[in-house]
Parts: structure tokens; sequence; C-alpha cells
């Protein structure tokens, strides 16, 4: 790999930035203000471009369960009362199964092709996808199999998102960019929703159902055609020793070539370096020796809770969910739109207010316990008070409706976002990129089981759907008091001591053994640089997924 020196940085010719050929030394005050307003609208654009992703991925979860209920819906694919369990099963479930596959197919063509390549191939899939389904063929086979390929898109481009934002975006906030990207989620099942709602007075022809299936095709090309606009991952340019390439797309995003610049193109320079040292030599069976193995429990423990606590099935089956609460009717659209505004605004404020300001366990435990008294309250109230039947809504419906809503709030500021980055914190660097992927991979798996399953348990058990979710949650509150470890504020250091069960006080002695261990004997440097940190601080957030 040839090695640049910061003396020729200056002779990278990078056209789209006019300040790109200036020396630092020569530039005014008026110079650095325009550079840095630049760079930040560069930022803006990159993150609003990936951030339709997350749009993607939250309009396709949440347009499924209205469109379901539509009788111009059963008409189009002759839908008789007694398919409907299994029909809403399977549109739901299949999807997430190709997201699964879809998660695990993305890695060699975004490690051999780029992110950009990756995510305009995702963008392309996804958009057949759509097209298949939106086509009224008569044919259930043909909207089952735009359903899987649609999957297939959103899983592969929901785990390379996060990864290329936090390879690309500044430090001071890399953070705030990849919360946006769920918010940017919640606000697709928001607007979903309401487009459901919105096409249910319609005509009961197969344009009702088609409009808001094919409107998925918005944020698909948005995001296609976007990847034209910005430039590659640095980080990945760097790993195939394309070296001019990563310092020209550094340059773009940072919309110029000063000091700080070039000091942030040698650490990557570095961290890269230091990660295939302590990488070398590794086989996929140290994942199931010892301490990694816990780790790997742990990481699928907290995606098996986060899909338990019954949030997922809320989201993609609002309508069906609202009518054992209220009854059947378009009313049950309306519940399911406030819902989705609920989402976004909980998710907003845990974003702003409370992402950094607690722990992991006491968020985690808390939502928990509150989701857990919300359903069973819930499933009591239906039980004791059930509807008249009469087609009004009775005090004791608009009681359960607010209980879910509370227990919405109560996800979006605990099992919603935190399982993501508790995941990328418990591996340390070794086994971090196979470890977040099992993650990963695990929150598809049980994605899958719950859509596809909740049909048929709500068909079953009825008010007491809502009693199963809530003895889950109570489940849940104690696999986070005996199971999860405190990774807030720790370093990553310290909270490989804690699995390797080194007391606090030997851990800052203890660091470069426990590397050895996890490097198989690789020879490690006893010495933490600053730049290390930041190296490993960033590698975290780019395999955290959603955050």
């Amino acid at each position: 790999m040839p090695n640049i020196s910061p003396i020729t940085y200056n002779t990278f010719p990078w056209p789209s930035s006019q300040y790109s050929q200036i020396p630092p030394d020569q530039l005014d005050s008026s110079d650095t203000m325009s550079i840095s307003k630049l760079a930040r609208w560069r930022t803006y654009w990159f993150a609003l471009v990936l951030c339709c992703g997350g749009a993607l991925f939250g309009y396709d979860s949440g347009v499924i369960g209205g469109v379901l209920t539509f009788p111009s819906f059963e008409d189009s694919f002759g839908i008789t009362p007694s398919q409907k369990t299994s029909i809403s099963a399977i549109a739901v479930g299949i999807q997430q199964a190709g997201a699964f596959a879809g998660c695990f197919l993305v890695w060699p063509l975004t490690n051999i092709y780029g992110r950009r390549i990756a995510m305009a191939v995702c963008s392309l899939v996804f958009c057949i996808g759509v097209i298949l389904e939106t086509v009224d063929t008569r044919s259930l086979v043909a909207f089952y199999v735009g359903r899987v390929i649609c999957g297939l898109g959103v899983g592969g481009s929901a785990t390379i998102i996060p990864i290329y934002m936090s390879e690309m975006a500044p430090k001071e906030i890399r953070g705030q960019l990849g919360s946006c990207y769920q918010l940017t989620y919640t606000v697709g099942i928001l607007v979903s929703y309401w487009i459901d709602y919105g096409v249910k007075s319609m005509e009961a022809s197969a344009r009702q159902w088609q409009l808001p299936i094919g409107l998925q095709l918005v944020p698909g090309l948005l995001m296609g055609v976007g990847m034209l606009g910005i430039s590659e991952s640095v980080r990945w340019l760097l790993a195939k020793g394309r070296e001019e390439e990563a310092w020209n797309s550094l340059v773009w995003i940072r919309a110029g070539e000063g000091e700080d610049v070039r000091g942030e193109f040698d650490d990557m320079r570095r961290g890269l370096e230091e990660e295939r040292h302590a990488t070398a030599g590794f086989r996929m069976r140290e994942l199931l020796e010892g301490p990694n193995l816990h780790r790997l429990l742990i990481g699928g423990g907290l995606f098996l809770a986060q899909q338990s606590t019954g949030s997922t099935a809320l989201a993609y089956f609002g309508p069906q969910f609202f009518a054992l609460l209220v009854g059947d009717g378009d009313r049950t659209l309306l519940l399911t739109g406030i819902f989705g505004a609920i989402k976004v605004v909980s998710c907003l404020i845990f974003v702003v207010f409370l992402s950094d300001r607690f722990g992991r366990r006491p968020l985690l435990a808390g939502g928990a316990a509150f989701m857990a008294v919300c359903m069973i309250a819930t499933a009591a109230v239906i039980k004791t008070y059930p509807q008249p039947g009469d087609g009004t809504v009775s005090s004791s419906g608009i009681a359960t409706v607010a209980l879910i809503y509370l227990d919405i709030i109560a996800y979006n500021f605990s099992w919603g976002p935190l399982p993501w980055p508790c995941t990328s914190e418990i591996f340390p660097t070794r086994i971090r990129e196979p470890g977040v992927a099992f993650g990963v991979g695990s929150q598809w798996l049980f994605n899958f089981v719950w859509s596809f399953s909740t049909p048929y348990i709500q068909a079953s058990l009825g008010w007491a759907t809502f009693l199963l979710f809530g003895l889950l949650d109570v489940v849940i509150v104690g696999f986070t008091y005996f199971c999860l470890k405190e990774t807030a504020g720790k370093t990553l250091e310290e909270i490989n001591g804690m699995f390797e069960g080194i007391p606090d006080f030997e851990q800052g002695k203890s660091t470069s053994l426990d590397e050895d261990r996890q490097s198989c004997h690789a020879r490690e440097s006893s010495t933490v640089t600053r730049s290390d940190s930041k190296h490993q601080a960033a590698h975290v957030e780019s395999v955290a997924g959603r955050s």
C-alpha cells in the first residue's frame, strides 16, 4: 500500500471543491467560514440520502398492516375470511425472511465493490420488489415474491447505512446522525399509517391498495439516485489500498484539507493497521470460546427481548390490534396513525434528551417493567369490560388505547434504540464485526418469528395476546437485571474486563493481556494512544446498526 505523506496531500486534485487547492495558510477567515458551511451542508446532504433508507424501511414496515385490512385487496387476490390469518402472517413474515437473507448477502457486495455500489444495488432490488407488489397480477405468489425481494433490499440497506454513516460523519456529530436514521425510520412508519388512513375513503378498487404500496418507490428511488451525489467511504477505500481516492473522498465531505483533516486521515490509516493486527488469524470458532460465547448469547438475547416486547407486532399489525380494543372500523386506522405519531415524538425526545443521560440497564429494566404493567393492564381491562359491539367506543376502550400509547413511549425510550449500541459495545475489536453481524442477523430472525406468528397468536388468544406480551416483559426485566452488564460510560477495555472477570482496579493493567488472548497471542502494544481510542470509538459506531 503506497504511503502518502502530509506533504503530498495538496497534490491530489478534487474538482468538486474550489478550496481544495488552496494551502491552509493562505485561507482568510471568510474562506474558512465558507468551508465550514460547505462541509456542514455536504454532511447533511450525505446523511439525508442515507436516511432515505430509514424512511424506506419504516414505510415498508408500516404500510402492509393497513393494506391487509382493505376489502379491495381481498377482492383483488380472492382472499376468503378463513385465509386472512395465514395471508397476513405470510405477507409480513416473508419480507422479514428476505431481510434476514439480505443482511448477509450484502456483505460480500459491500466488501468487494464498496458502500455506494452496494447501496445502489439495494435500492434497485427494492424498487423491483415494489413493482412486483404493485402490479395487479391477481396472484398472491407474485405479491409474495415482491415482498421477499423488497426484504432483500431493506435488509441490505439497513445493514450498510449505519456503517457508511459512521465512516463518513464527523466524530462530533456521529451519534446524532446515527440517531437520525432511527428517527426517519419512525417517520416512514408514521407516513405509511396516515396514507393507509387517507386511501381508506377511496373507491374500493385495486388502485386503493396499489397507491400506498407503490409509494414505496419514492424513498427507494431517492436513495438510489442520491448515491450519485455522494462519495465513497474513506475507510473502505483505505482498506482497499486506494489512498488517493480515500483522501479525495475525505476532502469532499470535509470541504477542505486543513491540519485537522490530515490528522483524521492519519488516524484512519493507523486505526486500520491496528485493526488488521488485532484480527490477524481470526477463526470463527473463537466466537464460541469462553467469554466470547457469553457475549454472543447476550447479543442474541438483547434482540430476542426487543422483539418479544410486543411493540414490533403492534407496528406491523396496528389496525388488527386496535380492533381488539375498540372494535372494527375506520377508527382503527386513525388510532394506528396516532400511534405512529407518538412513536416519532417519543423517538425524538429520546434522541435529544435521554440517550446519553442514563445508563443502559436502568432504561432497559425500567422500560420493560413499565411495558409489562401496560400490557397486563390492557388485557385485564379488555377481559373485564369488553366492548359493547354496537359501533360505539366505551371508556374502557379509550383506557386501553391510552395504555398502548404509553407502552410504545416506554419502548422508544428503551428497547427500541438501546439494543444496537449495547451489542456493539460488548464485543472486543478482534470479534466485533462477526459478533455484531450475528446480533443484526438475530434481530431479523426474531423479527420474522414474531411477525409470522402474531396473526396466529392473535386469532387464537384474542385479548390474552396482550397478557402474553406483558408476561414476556416481566421475563425481560429479569433478563436485564441478572444477565446484562452496564456498558454506558465505560471504555472498551473496562467492558472487556467485565466479561473476563477482571476487577476494576486491574483492568488498566490487564488490557494488553486481554487483547493478547483475543488475538491468539498476536503482539499488541501496551500503550493506548489517543488515536487508537478515537479509532475504537468510530469503529464501535460503524458496526452498531440503528441507534
